[in-house]
C-alpha cells in the first residue's frame, strides 16, 4: 500500500487535518455562503458547502445509519480561466427528485447524474449531481431554489419506516487506516477515509477538478470491530472498472451502482458505489483490495 499512499492525496474534510490548509476566502465565495444561507470552507482553491440531510433518518438493511455515513450533500465552487465551475451532489428522498430536478434545470444548471448509493434502504434515497459554469454569485442564486426545496416535499405514503437498530461499540480506526493505507477522520460515530485522484489531470475551464470538487474515492465505516458496515465510492478510469469490480466481489462487498458523476470530461471518469456488513477488519481488507488497483499501470 505504500504505492497507493504516494499516488493519492489525502483529502482533509475538517480543518483538523493538515493536508489541506485553509485559505483566505475570496469575497465572491463569501457572498455565495450569504446567498445560500449556509457555512462552508475554502481549501485547495475550492469552496465546499456541505448540505447534510439531518432531517432524514435512513435505515439500511436493518441498520439505523448516522447522517455522516453517506447522507451529506454538497456543492463546491472553484475558479477557472473564464469564470467559476460549480459541481455538487444533492441527497434526495424519492419524493423530492423531480421537483428538485425541475428547479435545478429552470435555474440553468445541468443535472449530470441521478443514482442510488444503497440497496434495502428506507426511505429510498437518491443522489443528484449538478454542474454549472459562470460567476459564483450567479451560480449560487440559480441553485438556491433547488436547495430550498430539500425537506419540503411531503412523502406519498405516511407509513413509518422500521426504526432499525444502532450498532454499539467502537472501531479501531488506526487499524482501518493501516489496512487501507490512508488515514481518515471521525465524524460522530462514522470514520471516513477519503482519497483523491491527483494522478488524473482533470480540468474544466482551466480549473483543476480535484478531490474537493468530487474526484475522489471514499470509505465510511460505522459500528464496532466485531460488527460494522461500510459504504463507499470509487473513482475510476475505464480500464480500472472491471478489476475493481472483481476485487470488491471477491472480498464479499456488494456493488450497488456504476455510473458517471460528470459529463463531457476527458478522460471519462466512472464511479462505483459499494456496501458491506461484517467484521470491520474484513471490510477494510476488501476496500484495500479495490483501492490498491487505482493508478496501477496496465
Amino acid at each position: 500500500m505504500k504505492r497507493v499512499a504516494c499516488v493519492f492525496a489525502i483529502v482533509a474534510m475538517t480543518s483538523g487535518i493538515p493536508a489541506a490548509e485553509a485559505q483566505e476566502m475570496p469575497a465572491a465565495y463569501a457572498q455565495v455562503l450569504t446567498t445560500l444561507g449556509k457555512t462552508g470552507d475554502f481549501k485547495d482553491n475550492v469552496l465546499k458547502v456541505n448540505i447534510p440531510r439531518n432531517d432524514v433518518k435512513v435505515v439500511v438493511d436493518g441498520i439505523a445509519t448516522p447522517t455522516p455515513f453517506g447522507f451529506g450533500g454538497w456543492v463546491a465552487f472553484t475558479t477557472g480561466t473564464s469564470g467559476d465551475v460549480m459541481m455538487g451532489d444533492l441527497v434526495l428522498t424519492e419524493d423530492e427528485v423531480n421537483g428538485v430536478m425541475s428547479a435545478v434545470l429552470n435555474g440553468g444548471i445541468d443535472v449530470t447524474a441521478l443514482h442510488n448509493h444503497f440497496f434495502y434502504e428506507s426511505p429510498r434515497i437518491f443522489y443528484m449531481h449538478v454542474h454549472g459554469h459562470g460567476a459564483a454569485a450567479d451560480l449560487a442564486a440559480k441553485i438556491k431554489p433547488a436547495l430550498d426545496l430539500l425537506g419540503k416535499t411531503p412523502a406519498r405514503t405516511a407509513a413509518p419506516a422500521a426504526p432499525g437498530r444502532s450498532l454499539e461499540g467502537k472501531l479501531d480506526t488506526e487499524a482501518l487506516a493501516r489496512t487501507i493505507g490512508t488515514p481518515g477522520e471521525q465524524n460522530g460515530a462514522v470514520y471516513k477515509i477519503t482519497i483523491g485522484r491527483p494522478d488524473i489531470a482533470l480540468k474544466e475551464m482551466g480549473a483543476t477538478i480535484n478531490a474537493r470538487m468530487g474526484l475522489n474515492t471514499w470509505a465510511a465505516f460505522y459500528g464496532s470491530d466485531a460488527e460494522a458496515v461500510v459504504a463507499g465510492d470509487v473513482a475510476m478510469l475505464a480500464s480500472e472498472v472491471t478489476p475493481v469490480l472483481k476485487a470488491l466481489r471477491t472480498n464479499g462487498l456488494d456493488v450497488v451502482a456504476i455510473h458517471h458523476h460528470m459529463t463531457g470530461t476527458a478522460p471519462e471518469i466512472y464511479f462505483l458505489h459499494y456496501w458491506g456488513k461484517g467484521p470491520a477488519a474484513r471490510l477494510a481488507t476488501g476496500v484495500r483490495a479495490a483501492v490498491a488497483l487505482l493508478g496501477a499501470k496496465p
